[in-house]
């Protein structure tokens, strides 16, 4: 059977759907009549341990910590950006533990730079919508 039949059929198979006169129930509905859409519910222990969670993140202690983090993330996505960490160019473990040391002196030299010549570190980008707010 050739591709072209083969194409005709499947695609005449198919119901045309006209979506402006459906109902939301069965715009959520896929024609296969398996489920569609719906919500899902943590059972209510996890639930509780999700809000306890976001409740201590308002604490001054889980602050604290948390600028420790903070900056562990900043020197990680600069060594990303800088020297390009995530992906190795030797095969054997030493070799790639030779190339983090370099990264990471790289990293040192750039920061060591930029506070020789007083330069700023760079601030939080903003989005587009914010520029044009502000250029209005």
């Amino acid at each position: 059977m050739a591709a072209g039949a083969a194409l005709r059929r499947t695609t005449r198979q198919r119901p045309q759907r006209n979506l402006r006169h459906q109902t939301p129930a069965q715009c959520t509905k896929p024609p296969s009549g398996r489920r569609g859409r719906g919500l899902t519910f943590l059972p209510p222990e996890r639930y509780e341990a999700l809000e306890e969670a976001r409740r201590a993140q308002d604490t001054d202690e889980w602050k604290a910590r948390y600028k420790v983090r903070a900056g562990v993330e900043g020197t990680i996505s600069q060594a990303v950006r800088v020297t390009g960490i995530r992906r190795t160019r030797y095969r054997n473990l030493p070799a790639t533990r030779l190339g983090h040391v370099f990264a990471a002196t790289a990293i040192n030299i750039v920061r060591l730079d930029r506070w020789l010549t007083d330069t700023p570190l760079g601030g939080t980008r903003t989005s587009r919508l914010e520029a044009l707010m502000l250029a209005a």
